[in-house]
């Protein structure tokens, strides 16, 4: 089975809802991540993958329970 871009996109939109929740935008974040505000906005809108210890490190950088994030992930998900 391989990871379809819908699926990328679910991802990328339970990201950019912790990053809201944090009262963060996506410069702010970049910022924290040591990276350019497009690397946020394309793993937001799905355009990016992201590997474990990237989510981690933006779990991390917006001060969330990387748990609560990848549970959100989980119920986004068809068929959950």
């Amino acid at each position: 089975m391989w990871v379809q871009p819908q699926e990328h996109k679910i991802v990328g939109a339970c990201l950019a809802d912790a990053r809201r929740r944090a009262n963060l935008t996506q410069q702010e974040l970049a910022k924290r991540l040591g990276k350019p505000q497009s690397f946020v906005s394309d793993y937001e809108r799905g355009q990016r993958r992201i590997d474990l210890m990237e989510f981690l490190f933006i779990a991390r950088a917006l001060k969330s329970e990387p748990l609560e994030i990848f549970r959100a992930i989980l119920q986004a998900f068809p068929g959950s």
